[in-house]
């Protein structure tokens, strides 16, 4: 026997399952008096976060909720939502999060899918979620899913709406027991949540994170872009994707201060900075151009250095140079649902601080390098998996391993063996690699186009648009637009002796799909195909990148 394998086993002593829950116990053992979460006039420390995820775990494993059961959460950015991520797996739960922007159909589907036992739904979203519970198909009454009401005090006008639930979440909360005995999972390997693609190709996949990828990437987004003790965060971007990235278990290992930010606009954006002094805040290109091109009315000046991390399609350079000139720093990364968010980061070198302002926009415009605790980011030829050369011209498809690469996607065998074939996830995202091993994105491969951050399916729409009755043929490809990074754009043809219009097309989509996903440009022409009848997408491409911007 090896000497390093004899009595040196691994016991309770040596060994603890990773898990970002831990996080929370610590910040409230160590830090207990510090502010946790600010949202509006409610103020919370971090103790009094840990007594309220521990009593709400406690209420819901009281109701039968446990290992393996799915708990979803249709709400925005509020501390409701920060505690869920906490709450749920802590009496060994699956969290999904779900898109509040989604129609009633997809959310339906997502809760069928992931087998949806309890719902947790703002007062915001008290209809969709009462259209989506409508078509779920049901085998039985003992089927029926527990509907939970959020009462956000600092959204009066959402409270006359009518509840959907049997019970508010504060009432549930009440039902807790604080001293719940609750622990860190047995095996990290245990699922933590569950996140739903776009659907690039029909209905969404679920995604599944395992306590350790969500610990691991917490970890990364702090090395990654070296947060302090005690950053103040300003949640500009969504919490229900990919878990608001695993911020909301990066700032409790560094007792950061939630800023929760319900109506993301320019002016509740200037404001917060100013009075809360926020240091840190993420989101897509849109959130930018907000920034940038707020009123004198909205904006405040900014008398510190604000950090953004941003992802989706590169921000032009132009707006990176006006952005940086109000006071934020900019970090461009780059992710999938599949990665746990952002797994690559354009890692600033020094060198570059003296370089004009265009060049060093260029440069930070690019995805870059692997997160430190990813292990493996290459872009290789998708047929030997073989790395491409490092000449930035040679495209390649890219592919992640290692811990932060999803479990798989829930109850789809083929997918799953699909996305890891080789021992790779493939992303199915072309891109090519610098001479300086910093990584470019070229394309789409499946031609997702990315709206104000969020993916939409070009299939998606051509299957909408095929239904209409005068339309013969269709295809979308993105087209530039200056507030939402990119929009659809529909190539249409129509069938003979047909008579209709841009508007008309557009309110039929607007009228079966939610509305982020609809074509906001219709072109009617005769669409470009080879010589067996393929539409060829790269010359639409082409024909809406040099509409330009809307």
């Amino acid at each position: 026997m090896n000497r390093y394998e004899a009595h040196l086993d691994k016991n309770q002593a040596n060994y603890t399952p990773l898990s970002p829950l831990s996080f929370l116990q610590r910040a409230a053992d160590v830090y207990p008096d510090l502010p946790s979460i600010i949202h509006g006039a409610r103020r919370y420390t971090w103790a009094e976060t840990l007594n309220r995820c521990t009593r709400l775990a406690s209420a819901l494993a009281s109701r039968g909720v446990g290992m393996g059961d799915t708990v979803s959460v249709i709400a925005p950015n509020i501390p409701e939502m920060f505690e869920v991520h906490y709450a749920i797996p802590m009496c060994d739960a699956v969290l999904n999060t779900i898109n509040t922007r989604l129609d009633a159909k997809t959310i339906a589907h997502i809760l069928q899918h992931g087998g949806c036992r309890v719902l947790i739904v703002d007062r915001e979203f008290s209809e969709v979620a009462v259209n989506a519970l409508a078509l779920i198909e049901r085998a039985s009454d003992e089927d029926e899913i527990l509907v939970i009401d959020i009462e956000d005090s600092e959204m009066s006008n959402v409270l006359s709406t009518k509840p959907v639930g049997s019970v508010s979440y504060e009432d549930l909360l009440a039902e807790g027991d604080s001293q719940f005995k609750w622990s860190l999972p047995v095996d990290e390997w245990q699922a933590i949540s569950l996140n739903y693609t776009s659907g690039t190709t029909g209905n969404p996949k679920g995604v599944v994170y395992h306590h350790r990828g969500a610990y691991l990437n917490a970890v990364s987004n702090i090395s990654g872009w070296t947060m302090p003790h005690e950053s103040v965060y300003l949640w500009t971007l969504p919490m229900f994707h990919c878990n608001g990235w695993c911020f909301p278990w990066s700032l409790a290992a560094i007792a950061g201060t939630s800023i929760c930010l319900r109506d993301i606009c320019a002016a509740n954006i200037y404001k917060a900075l100013a009075e809360h002094r926020v240091t840190h805040l993420c989101g897509a290109p849109i959130i930018m151009s907000m920034i940038c091109n707020a009123t004198k009315a909205e904006q405040q000046p900014l008398e510190h250095t604000v950090h953004m991390m941003t992802a989706a399609a590169p921000p032009p350079a132009a707006v990176l140079e006006k952005i940086e000139s109000i006071g934020f720093n900019v970090t461009h990364v780059y992710g999938l649902t599949e990665t746990y968010g952002p797994a690559v980061i354009c890692a600033w070198r020094k060198e570059w601080d003296i370089l004009p302002a265009a060049e060093r926009a260029r440069l930070k415009a690019r995805q870059g390098v692997r997160y430190q605790l990813l292990e493996g980011l290459d872009v290789l030829d998708p047929e030997t998996l073989k790395p491409v050369p490092r000449d930035g011209e040679t495209i390649g498809e890219i592919m992640f391993r290692g811990n932060i690469v999803m479990r798989g996607y829930l109850q789809n065998p083929e997918a799953t063996d699909a996305a890891f074939n080789g021992g790779w996830f493939h992303s199915g995202d072309l891109g090519v690699i610098d001479n300086d091993n910093y990584l470019r994105i070229l394309d789409r491969s499946k031609d997702i186009i990315i709206s104000g951050g969020e993916n939409i399916s070009s299939i998606e729409i051509e299957d909408l648009l095929y239904t209409h009755p005068d339309i013969a043929e269709a295809a979308v490809a993105a087209r530039p637009d200056d507030k939402w990074g990119e929009t659809p754009c529909a190539f249409v043809g129509l069938r003979s002796g047909a008579e209709t219009d841009e508007q008309a097309i557009i309110a039929y989509c607007r009228e079966r799909m939610a509305h982020f996903k609809c074509p906001k440009t219709v072109i009617f022409t005769d669409l470009p195909k080879t010589s067996t009848g393929k539409i060829q997408k790269f010359k639409l491409r082409e024909q809406a990148k040099a509409l330009g911007s809307l």
